[in-house]
């Protein structure tokens, strides 16, 4: 599938190794964006979040860095041809970006492959596993790019998310919402979607989401969350 078409807007993906993911969508779609001026999208593959971003707040600077030629090139069409053409993409690694402004909120649909064996494209390799973006490295980004007041918005699956907290806590930051993510009822989560502060929160909020019915039809909550993207809700 080289495109998926959104309600707002349309992706191309002919060039990136990484398509449009649930998971991705399923971010964009629950970061919170209250009180957030400037955005920056980290590893901004077909430039979906911020899209995504972009369509629930017109006003929002968005700031996106993506490492892969062919990722950049689709997104730089896609965000040409919607509604949001000022999106800025800059080709090269998050640890060498340089910006004067700091971000309200820092979004990112991370490489989470630590140990798994690689397959033979490098492309996707490289947007798979941790070895082009360590967790280390992207806190580290984050912390550097911030201000006080700043959030870290990300989404991994359940290991790794533990993983990542803990390198999270090791240097400062307290994790302020947490999403817990299964397929269906009866399954276990697979995915945490988690935001991180530096201020330590009263209680951490914590939330779950199934993503589908017994009946294999969406269930209402993911509805409610996706509805302003997906074309068929």
């Amino acid at each position: 599938m080289s495109g998926f078409a959104f309600k707002q807007f349309k992706i191309q993906q002919s060039n990136t190794a990484m398509k449009v993911s649930t998971d991705g969508v399923m971010l964009g779609a629950w970061v919170n964006l209250n009180n957030t001026k400037y955005l920056l999208d980290i590893g901004c593959g077909t430039g979906l979040l911020s899209l995504m971003c972009k369509q629930r707040q017109p006003d929002l600077h968005v700031d996106a860095v993506e490492i892969d030629s062919g990722a950049v090139k689709d997104a730089r069409v896609n965000i040409k041809r919607s509604p949001w053409s000022e999106i800025t993409v800059y080709q090269g690694d998050i640890e060498s970006f340089e910006c004067q402004r700091q971000f309200d909120v820092v979004i990112c649909n991370p490489p989470y492959f630590n140990n798994s064996l690689k397959g033979p494209g490098k492309a996707r390799n490289t947007a798979r596993h941790t070895d082009s973006l360590t967790f280390e490295a992207l806190i580290n980004v984050f912390l550097r790019v911030s201000h006080r007041e700043s959030r870290l918005a990300v989404i991994l699956p359940c290991k790794e998310a533990q993983q990542l907290q803990s390198i999270a806590s090791a240097n400062g930051l307290s994790l302020l919402r947490h999403c817990l993510v299964s397929s269906t009822s009866e399954k276990g989560p697979t995915r945490s979607m988690m935001e991180f502060q530096y201020a330590q929160p009263y209680a951490i909020q914590v939330e779950a989401l199934c993503i589908y019915q017994q009946d294999k039809t969406y269930s209402g909550d993911f509805i409610e969350l996706c509805k302003d993207f997906y074309l068929k809700m």
